[in-house]
């Protein structure tokens, strides 16, 4: 044996086992932490997104069904002039929205969409499952009222999957945007820092880019007093849209219905 084989680094074979279950831990933690870093955004986001509520249907709206399904409720009308589909914001559930029949037209039928995960929907809230929802229950009043204008009404954060509506290839026929907002991530970036809105928010709806070819007439309130979506996304909006109508009215983002400071009619 030479000197140079005698002063060679040993490798100790009895330590490779013990060196495999170390890298075998050590991945499976990084893995965990991954998974559970990817688990807490959504978790997040649910939290600070979306606030169901779960109570028992108790006014005079109707339970809107899609075969087995409550999907929503609605005001029914005999042979409506139009039919409306409303999404509203991020809080409470569809039969909530009892407060805002008087603001449309009396022969104007109105179905409100439950959520998933909102009153007895099941499903999880997020952007996607939003979307999906909203644009099932389009084509449903689509099909069911096929010579009646169809349009779209939205409160809140229901302005992003409304506005995603007009890529549909029949879209609304009017869409209406009630205390609304342009991008979400900059109302986000409102109420925290940038950094957690950049970390937490994946359901970012991006309402110019999804109107930038919709063709038909638009409609934007802003509350000037509101606090929870500043009136300046609600100019914003209707900045990004060529032809928008804008109207302000005085109140908090809550107060659109009381007097119908928004009425929402077509045309």
């Amino acid at each position: 044996m030479s000197d140079n084989e005698t002063n060679a680094p040993r490798i100790d074979t009895q330590r490779w086992p013990s060196f495999w279950r170390r890298l075998v831990v050590a991945l499976a933690l990084l893995t965990a932490v991954a998974f559970l870093a990817t688990a807490g955004r959504a978790s997040l986001e649910r939290f600070f997104l979306f606030f169901p509520i779960r109570r028992p249907h108790n006014n005079e709206l109707t339970p809107w069904r899609q075969g087995e399904e409550i999907i929503g409720y609605a005001r029914l009308v005999d042979s409506p002039r139009n039919v409306w589909l409303m999404l509203h914001g991020n809080a409470g559930q569809a039969t909530d929205r009892l407060y805002a029949m008087p603001c449309f037209a009396e022969e104007d039928a109105v179905f409100v969409l439950e959520y998933p995960g909102y009153g007895r929907r099941s499903g999880v809230p997020s952007k996607e499952s939003f979307n999906q929802a909203a644009a099932e229950a389009y084509l449903y009043l689509r099909e069911t009222y096929p010579q009646t204008p169809v349009g779209v009404t939205a409160e809140s954060l229901g302005s992003g999957p409304a506005a995603a509506l007009a890529t549909q290839p029949t879209p609304p026929d009017k869409l209406v945007f009630i205390v609304p907002f342009a991008r979400l991530a900059d109302v986000a970036a409102d109420h925290f820092p940038a950094f957690l809105v950049r970390w937490f928010l994946q359901s970012d709806w991006d309402n110019p880019a999804a109107l930038a070819h919709y063709q038909g007439p638009v409609d934007v309130f802003g509350a000037r007093d509101d606090r929870v979506i500043p009136v300046r996304h609600a100019r914003a909006l209707a900045e990004a849209v060529p032809g928008a109508n804008l109207v302000i009215f005085e109140g908090g983002h809550n107060d659109w219905a009381a007097g119908c400071r928004a009425q929402i009619r077509y045309p």
